[in-house]
């Protein structure tokens, strides 16, 4: 497995990972109407192939295939954080939060922040996030419980 930027050109199969991903993973702790709110399957990709765009991810690259993503931006926000539903538990967040650490260590960024779903909680747990707090958002009609978890 590779780690690398984002090239020009991958946004499209971006989208599809994470629209894919919430409608197969998260659909376990998120019920239709949620995940649907979510990554709608009617979602203008131009706004989306923007949003890869400004968040700059890494991605995680197998048989050149893009299997997850994550990002670390300049105040320490995980933005984006995804690994392809047929890619779990496979070390793939495991190689992105370690390509993600030392991205945040040579800039200087002590204290990494996250607005985490339910079903990735465990995950960042056992990477030595704690919750900061409980919170409820809203998106497109649908309210959902995810946590801001920190780490430093």
């Amino acid at each position: 497995m590779e780690v690398r930027k984002l090239k020009e050109g991958e946004e499209t199969e971006l989208w599809e990972l994470y629209y894919n991903t919430i409608h197969n993973v998260n659909i376990r702790d998120y019920d239709e109407n949620q995940v649907e709110a979510w990554a709608p399957s009617d979602f203008d990709i131009n706004i989306a192939i923007q949003k890869f765009r400004d968040i700059a991810p890494f991605v995680a690259i197998k048989n050149g295939r893009i299997i997850g993503y994550g990002d670390i931006q300049p105040d320490g926000l995980i933005d984006h954080f995804y690994c392809h539903y047929e890619y779990q538990r496979q070390g793939v967040g495991n190689a992105l939060i370690t390509v993600i650490e030392k991205e945040a260590e040579k800039n200087g960024i002590l204290r990494m922040y996250s607005n985490v779903s339910i079903t990735a909680r465990p995950f960042f747990e056992a990477k030595g996030f704690s919750v900061e707090k409980e919170q409820v958002v809203k998106l497109r009609d649908q309210e959902f419980i995810n946590y801001r978890m920190v780490r430093g």
